[in-house]
């Protein structure tokens, strides 16, 4: 832990890119009295002081505020940004006012582009901002405490999901766990009731006093389960430092193409962060992950202990009623996991927290752009400069992907760009039309270099801590350098600067087409261009990475640096940004929506991977072999129904879909005509389980289906239409068992099966 601190403080100036005047801050929490409170940990000791805070906004002229009442003062901004003018307030119900006079007088709200003025919404980026300082800089991420939480519950007999309103459903345990190695248990009856169980977990908390309280779909069950169970009991979650309970409000966070709306939990002096959005936000890029149940994600990274204890949710509640020390080694592991699940992908949040003034649990709600642009606003007002207005939204062009070949390939190598964008950002000395400091440009360079800095350490590092320490940052500093295209084309990005983003995708397009043909004319075979890198077979006389990597090099632009970093026995291409890759290892990664769907069946995700295993070591007699044993267990129904049962999520309440459907604007759903047939208080978030009965091929789903909770003694899973579907499949990817060349080749048969390539 010591060199760790040294070689932080030694290696990396983050106060070149934002001061922070107060280091060790674990949380802020801005109060209405013009003032604010700064948490600061040393190893277990947090203290606390008091520090002012003065609300702003921006005008674009003090004469907005010329007929309004209140302790206020107005400053001029240097430079010619629309907002030149800033208003600092007394204290926040002062500031409050203010925001509803503007929108009064000026009958606009503040999120048009039309505003003359500009607020920003969220206080502790206000105060971090105006106070010029940052969460946990001179810090590392094991140096905060970060506690985890876990429930089991008691179901009432007859419902498949937990609902907190039922009176016969309960809390039966909580696990918890912290970044100390410290665990406990607090069981139902042993010795404590319901009530008392919520009591003994209140005083846990804050006894232990983490900075950071995390779980696995902890806003959508355990704590909204908690909260719920605690009102019935009249319990106070006073879980806040200062004895306050905790607060809700709706929030949403963005997800690639994805919003979703989730239940926010605050907790005064604490952020509370849940691995169940982490692991969609790593699954974003990745694309690996089957699904995002903790005990499945746990195993994909490895830390799944191999006495891992293991529970059918169904069957709890029993294992429960007959064994509770079983369930209470379930709950622990349930801990362990979250806790080792988060020490893989949050850290990059809380070193990113060290430069964006917002709180860590704001910093993992928020998108990249939107980082970005509070953390170049911030600059910005630290230097007394005037703020820009956003460039209305534009269309351009954007990254290259195409897939050259469709089939299987040997001896495939990858070269990519480091860091296409950014590269090309720096080469060319780009910098946003608006950004009249220089900072975009600046901030990206400093980033760059501290990236490199870090993965040399890294390299250089024996001690696996700080390699570990190493990784973090420079994975940190990856994600914010390649948020920066991303940002020029942000409709609500300050500096963003739609001509200057069109240009760099134009150059980056340029850069790839020329690997391309070089490649080409080297007499290698491109298979795959995906964004910024390259799948190709080399030339047949080309043994030596290295060297084709210089000779690549050698026909790009100076500052566009080139890496051939892996070469893979075998690639299955199935169409653009869908393939698989065998490799070294023996290990498969299969990219693209097309070859892992969730919305198929779980047999069907088991048989498409398990093929494309096969089809990757051009092994046709097992493939045939797995296509005849997954037949042979559907006909005889050797597998459980689960095997073939879809889950889906209730987004709306039962009541809002009969709407929709009454009123035209809804269809007819499975899962909602199962949960309404079945009398149970289901609920919006709920989720339903169910398969498809009947003897057709061809038959209609909502009519013809049943929940896995009802699951009759005598089996009645449709063996036809689930042998359709594994037909389908096999028609679908047998066209590449015998033809692993080219899409020329392949191309006339899967048009005449009617499949598109």
């Amino acid at each position: 832990m010591h060199s760790e601190k040294k070689d932080y403080a030694k290696i990396y100036s983050l106060d070149e890119i934002a001061r922070s005047e107060i280091d060790k801050i674990v949380a802020v929490e801005p109060l209405d009295d013009g003032t604010g409170i700064v948490f600061t940990r040393d190893d277990d000791k947090v203290s606390s002081q008091k520090i002012g805070f003065r609300p702003f906004l921006l005008l674009s002229a003090p004469v907005f505020l010329d007929n309004f009442s209140g302790d206020f003062a107005i400053e001029k901004l240097k430079g010619n940004g629309v907002f030149s003018f800033i208003a600092k307030f007394a204290d926040s119900k002062i500031y409050d006012k203010a925001v509803k006079h503007l929108k009064d007088s000026t009958g606009i709200n503040p999120s048009s582009p039309k505003s003359p003025f500009r607020v920003f919404t969220d206080p502790s980026q206000q105060f971090l901002t105006s106070n010029r300082i940052r969460l946990f800089r001179g810090m590392t991420f094991r140096e905060i405490r970060r506690m985890q939480i876990d429930i089991e519950t008691i179901l009432t007999d007859g419902y498949e999901f937990p609902n907190p309103e039922r009176e016969g459903d309960a809390i039966s345990l909580i696990s918890m766990s912290d970044s100390t190695g410290w665990e406990k248990s607090i069981m139902l009856n042993h010795p404590h009731s319901e009530k008392e169980l919520l009591e003994e977990f209140v005083r846990t908390v804050m006894e232990r006093d983490p900075d950071v309280i995390e779980g696995h779909n902890i806003f959508r069950f355990d704590l909204t389960y908690i909260e719920t169970r605690a009102k019935r009991f009249k319990v106070r979650l006073a879980l806040g430092r200062d004895k306050s309970i905790i607060s809700t409000r709706p929030s949403r966070i963005s997800i690639a193409e994805r919003t979703i709306s989730y239940k926010r939990f605050d907790i005064f002096g604490r952020h509370v962060i849940d691995t169940y959005h982490l692991v969609q936000l790593y699954d974003v890029s990745h694309r690996d992950l089957t699904d995002y149940g903790l005990k499945s994600v746990a195993r994909h990274f490895g830390v799944a202990a191999d006495n891992r204890t293991y529970l059918d949710c169904e069957k709890i509640t029993e294992t429960f009623r007959k064994s509770p020390e079983t369930v209470k080694k379930y709950g622990l592991d349930d801990v362990r996991e979250t806790r080792a699940i988060s020490d893989i992908l949050s850290t990059s949040f809380f070193y990113q927290a060290q430069l964006i003034p917002y709180s860590y649990q704001n910093c993992l709600a928020r998108g990249n752009a939107t980082r970005i642009d509070a953390l170049l606003v911030a600059a910005y007002l630290a230097d007394g400069a005037s703020i820009p207005a956003p460039e209305g939204d534009k269309m351009f062009s954007g990254a290259l992907t195409e897939a050259f070949h469709s089939g299987t390939f040997k001896n495939v190598w990858h070269c990519d760009v480091r860091s296409l964008y950014p590269s090309i950002i720096l080469s060319e000395k780009w910098c946003p039309s608006r950004d009249y400091l220089g900072i975009f440009p600046a901030f990206l360079e400093k980033l760059r270099n501290f990236r490199f800095t870090a993965k040399n350490a890294e390299k250089k590092s024996s001690d696996q801590q700080e390699k570990d320490f190493h990784n973090s940052i420079q994975t940190t500093f990856k994600i914010l350098i390649n948020s920066f295209y991303g940002y020029l084309g942000f409709s609500q990005g300050t500096f963003n600067d739609y001509a200057m983003a069109e240009g760099v995708t134009s150059k980056g397009r340029e850069i790839l087409s020329t690997m391309v043909n070089f490649l080409e004319k080297s007499g290698a075979k491109v298979i795959e261009i995906d964004t910024d890198g390259i799948y190709f077979q080399p030339p047949e006389n080309e043994k030596n990475p290295e060297a084709l990597e210089k000779k690549i090099q050698s026909v790009l632009p100076e500052g566009i640096d080139v890496e051939l970093d892996e070469t893979y026995p075998s690639m299955f291409c199935y169409k653009s940004k869908n393939y698989a890759l065998l490799k070294q290892d023996g290990e498969v990664a299969i990219t693209g929506a097309a070859l892992k769907s969730r919305g198929l069946e779980p047999f069907q995700r088991d048989y498409m991977s398990e093929f494309i295993r096969h089809l990757l070591a051009d092994d046709s007699t097992a493939i045939e072999k797995l296509t005849q044993e997954y037949r042979d267990a559907i006909e005889k129904r050797k597998w459980p129904v689960a095997k073939f049962a879809k889950s889906e999520t209730l987004s709306d309440s039962l009541d809002a879909y009969k709407r929709k459907l009454a009123d035209g604007s809804g269809k007819r759903s499975a899962a909602y005509e199962l949960a309404i047939a079945s009398g149970r208080d289901y609920r919006q978030g709920d989720q339903v389980s169910f398969y498809v009965t009947g003897t057709k091929k061809n038959l209609s789903v909502v009519e013809n289906s049943r929940l896995i909770k009802d699951v009759p003694a005598e089996r009645d899973e449709n063996t036809t239409y689930y042998l359709s579907k594994l037909d389908e499949l096999y028609k679908k990817f047998s066209v590449f068992i015998e033809n692993g060349g080219s899409k020329d080749e392949i191309a006339p048969q899967m048009t005449e099966l009617g499949f598109e390539i």
